[in-house]
């Protein structure tokens, strides 16, 4: 089984957070303000170098102002 880190799952994943980042208007800095979180930590998820955890994802969506049950739905029709 491939690793999930490089699945087309979490590639999608990668580019719904990325499109919800720049549609809320916000930098990698902007978010990771937000989220009491280094650049570097938004940039690695964005790179695919890191994955998200379930907790992580959950405050990346919040910081968003998104739901993550959205984000999963739009996530799972592709």
């Amino acid at each position: 089984m491939q690793k999930s880190i490089h699945t087309k799952r979490q590639a999608r994943l990668r580019a719904l957070l990325k499109a919800a980042r720049k549609n809320a208007g916000l930098t990698q800095d902007g978010l990771a303000e937000r989220m009491g979180a280094y650049k570097t930590f938004v940039s690695k998820y964005e790179r695919g170098e890191r994955q998200l955890d379930v907790i992580e994802f959950i405050a990346v969506a919040g910081a968003l102002e998104l739901d993550p049950k959205v984000l999963i739905d739009q996530l799972m029709r592709d």
